[in-house]
């Protein structure tokens, strides 16, 4: 109420203020048209603003001829007037006036637009919005979209200080009395608040704010919250509905879930990054007819402001969903906290949590709940989607490889390059560059080149085998469903120094065409309670998916025996024993471990090994073949290299190793080499001398004096 002056004076400086937000009731005359130039919502405000002032105008008529009185006779008798019987004088004011009629015709039309106005209906039915909710929202839009029209508030309040929404005009403007309920969809989906400095938010005459952005929504503007814009990208369903579903039983159990229990339904997808959470999603919501809106929690919980702006991020990221009729997938869901999964519960009609590894459940009694695991690819589905990628067979180069969806399109992007461009791809994808944790071994070993029994090397050719048909027989003949735990092939060689474990190694991994990848035991074990087992399992993660051969040299250092629990020492080593123990049960690729000490490995790893391969020192036959593999004839230029070696006598004398006989051979070339000679005898045996102390054994001269030449 104005206080003070002339009540003409103050009806002037009304009728000045009014040319900003509200036209000349008799000049508003206009077909329906002409609505489209300004938002239903501010069109419907404006002429119930416009019919309004015109009765207060007639009201406040009679209080012209009161000069100088602040609080007029004839004020206080209207204020003192029953609600109902000024309601009814409002109402016949309506109906006798031209002007306020021809205003009633154009709210009609207006309130009949509205509702076949997509973007409010969407509004309202997105978010359950009562008609008093959705007109106080209404009047809270009008002056945030059109900031004049604030003034025209504070006109119809009477109070100049007063230019904003409040639950008391809108109900007067659109002719109803109750009050807005403090936990309204409004509150809840922050469409509207009261302003944060006001003493009594819960007073009629409280001032409301909309969103800003739920006003440019409104208004037909695509602007939104900057954070989930970045954060926010839509899988529309048409995009997705003709895509093959990479894992069938995963889909089938979720779609059956979701029509067994009315909604809301949260589904927990857990899985690696990249292997198809979000498709898998998409292809479901597709299918009830609706689009996929993915949110990045990371870059919500990464964005400036800390939790209050994650908060803010994700209730906004929820409204654009329910906005577009769009279910909701929640990629990296383990960084939400707890009141943020409080806030979105139920949000949509079904929500989907992607993350790694499973977590807590948060959903309470009245929403359905389930979490399901999806499948890695098996070698069929890669080849299948490969040539999808690329309209090519699947290279050979990556053939035995666990790679995921993603990982395919992204090693398909340099497909034209060749295999070579596509192996480096998918070597840095999944582990880089070799660490301290492991290193690449050279395979430059075939199978002539090594020298074994024939019963050894029967055994490292089936294993060799066996690996290579792992998925022929695992995933083709169906024969996977033995080894639910892993399928993975472990594989002992056991035996004494030198008797060419290591070469056998490199032989297996390039028949298999695979690198071998050499376990570092000074990188891998720490003295730290818990570390060993944590570099353990990145060590196992990275390779058994990048089709590598994996050697652990020295085992026995690792796959010790456990031991009867002492003290804390014993407790932690044996529980580092265990871990392995499961660990190489679950693996799915190829490990080979070696060691000279057989005995001193626990048992339990003895039943996980598929091969069991004892090495054995070589024999007089298989000697013979060692030295004249090491001992060439001629250089490679073609000169003489040898003078006089008797071959047999060294096979059937020197009961030596592989490795034994490498480094005699090389030692006693570097004899000849510095005396300007070939390569005699009496090299070698001086070579095999040193040698021997090596091994705490000596020879007396007479026991090795030169041979007669062979």
């Amino acid at each position: 109420m104005l206080v003070g002056g002339d009540r003409m004076t103050a009806e002037i400086q009304r009728g000045e203020e009014l040319q900003a937000g509200v036209q000349s009731p008799g000049l508003d005359s206009r077909p329906e048209c002409a609505y489209a130039a300004e938002p239903l919502f501010l069109t419907r405000t404006r002429l119930r603003a416009q019919r309004r002032i015109l009765w207060l105008r007639a009201l406040w008529s009679s209080d012209r001829s009161a000069k100088g009185i602040a609080i007029s006779d004839e004020e206080v008798n209207r204020i003192l007037r029953h609600p109902a019987e000024m309601a009814e004088q409002e109402a016949i004011f309506y109906e006798g006036n031209l002007e306020a009629r021809e205003l009633t015709r154009h709210v009609a039309e207006a309130d009949d637009l509205a509702r076949s106005d997509a973007r409010w209906c969407a509004l309202c039915q997105a978010f359950g919005l009562t008609v008093r909710e959705s007109d106080l929202l209404a009047l809270a839009a009008s002056v945030a979209a059109e900031p004049a029209f604030g003034r025209v508030c504070g006109y119809l309040h009477d109070d100049a200080s007063a230019c904003f929404a409040t639950v008391l005009l809108a109900g007067t403007l659109f002719g109803w009395r109750e009050a807005i309920a403090p936990d309204s969809a409004l509150v809840r989906w922050h469409l509207a608040h009261v302003s944060s400095k006001t003493a009594h938010p819960s007073a009629a005459n409280a001032p409301w704010v909309a969103d800003p952005y739920i006003v440019q929504w409104l208004s037909g503007d695509s602007a939104a919250d900057p954070v989930v814009a970045q954060a926010m990208v839509t899988i529309p369903a048409r995009r997705v509905a003709m895509l093959e579903t990479l894992d069938p039983e995963t889909r089938g159990e979720i779609q059956h879930f979701i029509s067994s229990v009315p909604p809301p339904i949260e589904i927990e997808l857990t899985a690696p990054a990249g292997t198809g959470k979000r498709t898998l999603a998409a292809l479901i919501c597709a299918e009830m007819g609706r689009d996929l809106a993915v949110v990045d929690a990371r870059i919500l919980a990464e964005a400036e402001g800390g939790a209050a702006q994650m908060l803010e991020g994700a209730l906004h990221a929820v409204r654009a969903a329910r906005l577009a009729g769009a279910n909701l997938y929640w990629n990296h869901a383990e960084v939400l906290d707890d009141r943020v999964r409080q806030m979105i519960e139920g949000a949509c009609v079904v929500t989907f949590f992607g993350s790694e590894v499973p977590g807590k459940s948060h959903a309470p009694a009245s929403i359905a709940r389930r979490a399901f695991a999806m499948r890695p690819l098996v070698q069929a589905q890669q080849r299948k989607l490969w040539s999808q990628f690329t309209g090519d067979p699947l290279p050979e180069t990556i053939q035995g490889w666990g790679l995921r969806p993603a990982e395919l399109r992204a090693a398909a992007q340099v497909a034209p390059a060749g295999p070579d461009a596509v192996l480096d791809a998918c070597r840095r994808m999944l582990h880089g560059e070799p660490g301290e944790l492991f290193s690449p071994l050279p395979c430059p070993y075939g199978w002539e080149d090594i020298v074994l029994a024939q019963g050894i090397r029967r055994q490292l050719e089936e294993l060799t085998a066996q690996a290579r048909l792992r998925t022929a027989v695992l995933e083709e003949w169906g024969f996977g469903r033995l080894c639910r735990m892993g399928r993975g092939l472990n594989v002992l060689f056991a035996g004494p120094s030198g008797t060419g474990k290591t070469m056998a190694a490199q032989v297996v991994a390039r028949a298999l065409g695979r690198e071998l990848y050499r376990v570092d035991l000074a990188g891998v074990v720490n003295k730290y309670i818990g570390e060993t087992e944590k570099r353990l399992k990145q060590v196992f993660e990275v390779c058994e998916r990048s089709a590598v051969v994996l050697f652990f040299d020295e085992a026995d250092a690792l796959f010790g025996q456990r031991t009867q629990v002492k003290d804390a020492h014993d407790r932690y080593a044996n529980i580092q024993i265990d871990y392995l123990l499961q660990r190489m049960e679950q693996f799915d690729g190829i490990a080979i471990l070696a060691t000279n000490r057989k005995n001193d490995l626990d048992k339990a790893f003895l039943r996980r090994l598929r091969f069991i391969v004892d090495f054995i020192s070589p024999g007089p036959q298989e000697r013979l073949t060692l030295w004249r593999l090491a001992l060439d004839q001629r250089t490679p230029s073609g000169e003489d290299l040898l003078d006089g070696i008797a071959w047999d006598w060294l096979a059937e004398n020197l009961t030596l190793t592989g490795a034994d006989i490498k480094a005699i051979s090389l030692a006693a070339a570097f004899l000849a080499r510095s005396e300007g000679a070939r390569i005699r005898m009496d090299h070698l045996m001086h070579a095999a001398r040193r040698e021997m102390n090596k091994h705490g054994a000596s020879w007396r001269t007479s026991d090795w004096s030169a041979p007669s030449h062979a």
